[in-house]
């Protein structure tokens, strides 16, 4: 899939509250350091994984599932398998009536349900990494690959 950079710059800009669906709460495991990216970066990142819920995470109280946040969220980022988006986006769409965006993070896709989530106005990207993103677009990006250790905030 190809996206615009105003399009995924945009979307970066005026996101500020994600859930992450399928976050580890092991450090190595991409789920982590993304979210732990974006919580450093200043996003609020409502982590949601029901193997770990009610354990805290970057100071956040991991969630079960998306049915039970109760403040508003911009963006829900999706660490599952291809299969379970289906369920996760039709979860996020009846939780969160302002819901922007819709994110599937590298190696997910689902074309209907990101046709359901855009029939409703709502963003989608598929198979891409906000981090990977965010660095790509606002210059943390480096020459060696990607720099995981650069925390400063250029939204």
């Amino acid at each position: 899939m190809t996206y615009p950079d105003p399009f995924l710059r945009d979307i970066l800009k005026r996101s500020k509250t994600i859930a992450v669906v399928g976050v580890s709460m092991n450090p190595v495991r991409p789920s982590y350091y993304v979210a732990r990216y974006l919580s450093l970066k200043g996003y609020t990142v409502i982590p949601v994984n029901p193997g770990h819920a009610g354990k805290e995470l970057f100071g956040a109280t991991i969630h079960p599932s998306l049915s039970t946040i109760q403040e508003p969220v911009d963006m829900v980022d999706i660490f599952r398998r291809s299969e379970a988006v289906p369920a996760i986006v039709e979860e996020a769409l009846d939780q969160f009536p302002a819901l922007q965006t819709i994110w599937m993070q590298i190696g997910v896709e689902h074309a209907e349900a990101a046709a359901v989530a855009e029939a409703r106005g709502v963003d989608v990207v598929q198979n891409r990494c906000p981090k990977i993103e965010y660095q790509r677009l606002f210059g943390e990006l480096r020459m060696g690959g990607f720099n995981t250790g650069v925390i400063s905030s250029k939204l």
